[in-house]
């Protein structure tokens, strides 16, 4: 094993140890003990590289190397330090150990650099544990909306507002753009699928990040007594939540590639063997390349619920809490990368990401 391989194992390892859980994955949530832990030890890190570091007001972490040019232009690279519950150790820390490891193998080879290099732990991409997502590069960018945060609360009920302040961060003062001096920014990320495995390639050159659209749907029936409720006067939720399903993945099915629709969570109540259940939350997760089709499709999945829920005489809310539309990625850039792979023959696939991403 070459001493550079090992050094990346070892840093991914490293990392996945905060937030280990009973499960052998990682749970390292938003404004988490473990995430707090996490970034300040990748502080460390950075400064033992000799990089300039600092946190923004919302808990993101940079560590610059100078470049000799002095100038005000900067390459950077990173993604999130956040995980899903449970999660991998590849998702997200990659593209923190891989920007990392390559400014030090840079450093170590070629002295400084002409360009200022970056790279950046992302505070959250994940929205794991609050129902909102991209909310540190929306920050980065000025485009963040502190109403849109400061009544949420994870599963546990605690806000995302004390979350952040106990950590010791807060909202930033002024829309004003955290990193101005930036050119371009690449982040290396694992693929989340099989597409590239299945066509024997190893390395995804990314054209564009789907849009994506979430919800969170509840549906309000009536609790009734298993055995003596006849079945044509029942208010079931869960008969209603089985149509929608199967219809809603039928359409998926039939609109083909690269729409996916996805049914994640779902709780119902009272949750118990022998009652009708009289109340049901589940989420739902669409992504398309295509803005516009995405739309319409989404759209026509909402009237469908509506449709069904009346039919079972079910009420039904209908919280569409995400929505975001697909971004190109910048030609020039693609251009570079496959111009790399071309030159060490690397096999490569041109390809539009599934996932959502800090980029």
């Amino acid at each position: 094993m070459s001493k550079l391989l090992k050094e990346i194992e070892d840093m991914i390892s490293w990392i996945s140890s905060f937030g280990l859980d009973d499960l052998g994955g990682t749970s390292r949530l938003l404004y988490s003990e473990s995430w707090l832990e996490v970034q300040k030890e990748l502080q460390k890190k950075f400064e033992e590289l000799g990089m300039e570091v600092r946190f923004d007001e919302i808990g993101n972490l940079y560590g610059k190397v100078i470049g000799t040019d002095n100038g005000n232009e900067t390459i950077a690279t990173g993604s999130h330090v956040d995980t899903v519950v449970n999660g991998g150790k590849l998702d997200g820390q990659l593209g923190i150990v891989g920007g990392y490891l390559a400014i030090k193998q840079l450093l170590e080879t070629y002295g400084r650099p002409k360009k200022n290099l970056e790279v950046i732990s992302l505070a959250e991409e994940e929205g794991s544990r609050f129902p909102y997502v991209f909310w540190v590069s929306k920050n980065i960018f000025g485009i963040a909306d502190k109403r849109d945060v400061e009544n949420i609360t994870d599963a546990n009920g605690i806000k995302f507002v004390d979350a952040m302040h106990q950590c010791g961060f807060d909202f930033k003062k002024d829309n004003t753009c955290s990193i101005p001096d930036v050119k371009a920014f690449v982040e290396l990320h694992i693929e989340q699928g099989n597409t590239l495995e299945m066509e024997g390639k190893s390395v995804g050159v990314i054209s564009s990040i789907v849009g994506q659209k979430r919800y969170n749907i509840t549906l309000k029936g009536e609790a009734n007594h298993a055995g003596t409720t006849l079945m044509k006067y029942r208010r079931d939720v869960m008969q209603v939540f089985a149509k929608i399903v199967t219809e809603s993945i039928e359409k998926a099915k039939a609109a083909g590639d690269p729409l996916v629709l996805t049914f994640g969570k779902v709780s119902v109540k009272p949750n118990t063997v022998n009652v009708v259940p009289g109340e049901a939350l589940f989420t739902m997760d669409c992504r398309h390349t295509d803005k516009e089709f995405l739309h319409s499709f989404t759209k026509e999945i909402e009237e469908d619920m509506r449709r069904i829920a009346k039919e079972a005489n079910v009420e039904i809310e209908i919280d569409n809490w995400m929505n975001e539309d697909p971004v190109p990625m910048d030609s020039n850039i693609i251009n570079v990368i496959e111009n790399v792979c071309k030159s060490e023959n690397i096999n490569y696939k041109i390809m539009h990401s599934g996932a959502g991403h800090d980029s």
